[in-house]
């Protein structure tokens, strides 16, 4: 029997090596999976997975950062730029440094995007008492703050002993690089580990490629979902991230086109349809728009491809209000195809946006035409109210976060990309950003984490060389986490920062005084001396200036041409670019009208808040309807 060749190689040393050799194919297109590695070094693990980096960096590239969280969230900006085809690692150090990556997995897990979580542990020895940034359970010696890291990844491992590796990293990769599974895949690296070294097969370290596969749809399902769709007179299509993911747009067109569908958009689900067409609607949801809101309530047949349903898509179960309304669920994992009560697919959305038109043409299923023709008025009904009310402001005044989103897009060209995720600015861009220029729309809704915005942006340049990134961001989340503008400037990571500057978290406060009809401390203002509340001036900033100082070139603007001006010249620059603008804190985008599920509460309130939670009642008890 031929001897099996060894590598003697430390734990740090076999990771690199190991990751430096994997890739990922979907039909004829191959990429490296994993091309480079985000990462801050502390005591634990500079020496080891460090030392690995660094003699492997001409294969690996290194990238650090600012903060762990922060790398994190430029993981999942890549993998969702790169349609879940490829992510970064992100490693960090004992203690701190892997809890701060805490946020970031959740994000990815709960988004179901791949980002692979490298956080150092402590020293499985225990020669050296409790050691620096240990935390002592009183039970469980063998736990650490990493134990954290289970309940939001879909993968966790802490690797003992170096041959533990020979399992969990390839489990780790088949965890990236499944649709239906993905999310945050963590292996926790001890600090003492990371430099031990093992006589390693050298076959783990030839290339391998990952299939990321094609889940065909069962037949009988298709033909029951094309037995709904002969009998609907209002069907609809939900289109969700799924879509891009799958790369099915031009399946999308064709099937809701051939059939007469009207077709809403998730957050994720954004530019599902990326030419003009009759059946586009827009925003379906609590952030919908006006045309896709109405086509809801009527539908009797919905097809939600590609999407999870949150309350901010169903609102809150209140959307659907035909007594008749029936689901068909298209999604790769059975969990969510089958929510609602749904006839499930389980499938990949092309592979089964192609097999629903092949049967229901042979099906003979008539195309919806007047249902399609009423979609394409109330869309262009919508469309003219946003150009002759939401995006203009009155001479004079100060922008209203609509208009500011209306410029941005009437400046963006074939090639850009728009990212967001927090507060009313995603709100605003799912309702009113049009993808039909060319323009692409990365927006993050599952977590709506504020901090994302601009490491999401850089992780979208990494994969994007071309065309620019435009990262709109509200001036509470901007303050979260501003300092990543250095690791784009250090990292020659252009991206274009569209600051709103309303003075606090609008978002929030507009939703309490709705509530409550109170305002308390969700404005950037002043402790007043007398009340001893923060119910003063605003305090005066100069958030210009703090990107100024973090590198970024820099305008301050209150008027209209001033922002035109400033995003024409922050096109021709080559350093990332910070655009201050003064928004109106009271205009934002009108409301979508939908219902929303926050309970005012039910007793100790005032006049208005008792008024308020009986409305509360009466809307739930009318609205809400739970699908089974």
């Amino acid at each position: 029997m031929a001897k099996t060749r060894k590598l003697r190689l430390t734990v740090g040393q076999a990771v690199a090596r190991y990751l430096s050799v994997q890739f990922s194919q979907r039909d004829a297109q191959k990429q490296r999976l994993i091309p480079a590695v985000c990462g801050i070094f502390g005591h634990g693990n500079v020496a080891g997975f460090g030392q690995a980096l660094e003699q492997y960096n001409d294969v690996l590239p290194f990238h650090t950062g600012c903060n762990e969280q922060s790398l994190v969230h430029i993981a999942s900006g890549f993998a969702k730029a790169t349609r879940r085809k490829q992510t970064l690692a992100v490693a960090a150090s004992i203690g701190p440094g892997s809890t701060n990556m805490l946020t970031g997995a959740a994000l990815a897990t709960i988004n179901r995007l791949p980002v692979l979580l490298l956080p150092s542990d402590y020293y499985c020895t225990r020669h050296q008492g409790p050691v620096l940034q240990q935390l002592e359970h009183p039970i469980n010696m063998d736990m650490s703050v990493n134990d954290a890291f289970r309940p939001l990844s879909r993968f966790f491992d802490r690797i003992t002993r170096p041959e533990h590796l020979l399992t969990a990293l390839p489990e780790a990769m088949r965890i990236l690089t499944d649709p239906a599974e993905t999310g945050a895949a963590t292996i926790s690296l001890p600090q003492d580990i990371q430099a031990e070294a093992y006589d390693y097969p050298a076959h783990f370290f030839e290339p391998h490629t990952w299939r990321i596969e094609r889940r065909v749809p069962d037949p009988q399902r298709i033909d029951e979902a094309v037995k709904l769709l002969k009998r609907a007179r209002k069907p609809l299509i939900l289109a969700g991230g799924g879509i891009h993911y799958a790369e099915a747009s031009n399946e999308l067109l064709r099937f809701a086109e051939s059939f007469g569908i009207p077709v809403g958009e998730t957050f994720a689900g954004k530019g599902a349809i990326q030419k003009r067409s009759d059946i586009q609607l827009g925003a379906c949801g609590v952030c919908g728009s006006a045309a896709g809101i109405s086509f809801m309530a009527e539908a009797d047949l919905v097809f939600c491809i590609g999407t999870r349903l949150t309350d901010f898509t169903t609102g809150s179960q209140s959307a659907f209000q035909n007594p008749s309304v029936k689901f068909v669920g298209i999604n790769v994992t059975g969990h969510d195809a089958f929510k609602q009560g749904a006839l499930p697919i389980v499938a990949d959305a092309r592979e089964a946006l192609k097999a629903l038109s092949r049967k229901a043409r042979s099906a003979g299923v008539k195309p919806r035409t007047q249902w399609a023709q009423r979609a394409r008025k109330a869309y262009d009904a919508y469309r003219a109210h946003l150009n002759k009310v939401e995006f203009k402001s009155a001479r004079g005044d100060l922008l209203g976060q609509a208009h500011l989103v209306g410029i941005v897009n009437d400046m963006s060209q074939k090639g850009d990309t728009v990212v967001g995720a927090s507060g009313t600015l995603p709100d605003t861009t799912t309702k009113m950003w049009d993808t039909n220029n060319g323009t692409r729309a990365l927006l993050e809704f599952g977590y709506s984490c504020m901090g994302y915005e601009i490491p999401a942006g850089i992780g979208t340049r990494m994969a994007q060389s071309r065309g620019e990134i435009y990262v709109m961001v509200g001036d509470g989340a901007y303050l979260m986490n501003p300092t990543e503008i250095v690791t784009a400037v250090q990292n020659r990571l252009k991206i274009t920062v569209v600051l709103s500057d309303n003075h606090g978290f609008q978002c929030i406060h507009h939703l309490q005084k709705f509530k409550t009809g109170n305002s308390f401390s969700n404005e950037l203002r002043m402790r007043d001396k007398k009340t001893g509340r923060l119910t003063g001036n605003f305090v005066p900033l100069d958030l210009a200036k703090v990107g100024e100082g973090l590198g970024a070139r820099t305008w301050h603007c209150q008027t209209e041409q001033q922002v035109r001006d400033a995003l024409t010249e922050a096109r021709a620059e080559k350093q990332s670019c910070v655009i201050l603008v003064d928004n109106d804190v009271l205009r934002g985008s009108q409301p979508a009208g939908t219902w929303w599920d926050v309970a005012p509460v039910e007793t100790g309130g005032s006049a208005y808040i008792k008024k308020n939670r009986a409305d509360y009642d009466r809307d739930r008890d009318r609205l809400q309807r739970l699908h089974y």
